[in-house]
């Protein structure tokens, strides 16, 4: 015969204290996950973390480019005559932020609002006649002239 060391409210007790503690441990050893960025085409949405983010503080200028230029991100499939909208977390336009297109600042100040429209078409127009199939587009959160984070999605033509 077995003798019990604790009874079954005291081993319920000890397991749930266990458990928390577990639950606690683990979640001290999570990061805090960046501010989401989202593409949406009709009723399709594609929303991603940044690819460059420190946590918001500027990010080192020696990896602006490798972000604008080396990460792919997410498609998104597009026809000319869609409307995209843009939509960031509302921290990210509290500090205001721009769309580059290939790498380069589509636009001068910043926008501030969570979400725009801008139709499809804007984006496969090339001054060579010659519209791209696929188009690099970066949301890019600003603080002046610093640049705090990056979220690239790449736009495909249908």
């Amino acid at each position: 015969m077995t003798v019990a060391f604790f009874s079954g409210k005291r081993r319920r007790t000890a397991a749930t204290i266990g458990a928390v503690s577990a639950a606690l441990l683990t979640l001290s050893a999570c990061e805090k996950p960046t501010p989401l960025a989202t593409v949406t085409v009709g009723t399709e949405s594609v929303n991603s973390e940044a690819a460059c983010y420190n946590d918001g503080k500027a990010i080192k200028e020696s990896l602006i480019q490798d972000c604008l230029n080396e990460k792919a991100g997410k498609t998104v499939k597009v026809a000319l005559d869609d409307k995209i909208r843009f939509g960031v977390d509302p921290e990210i336009a509290e500090n205001g932020w721009t769309l580059f297109i290939g790498g380069q600042p589509a636009e001068q100040e910043p926008y501030t609002k969570t979400y725009r429209s801008i139709p499809a078409s804007a984006f496969f127009t090339s001054q060579t006649g010659q519209a791209p199939d696929k188009t690099k587009v970066s949301i890019v959160e600003t603080s002046g002239k610093k640049l705090i984070g990056i979220w690239t999605f790449t736009l495909e033509k249908k």
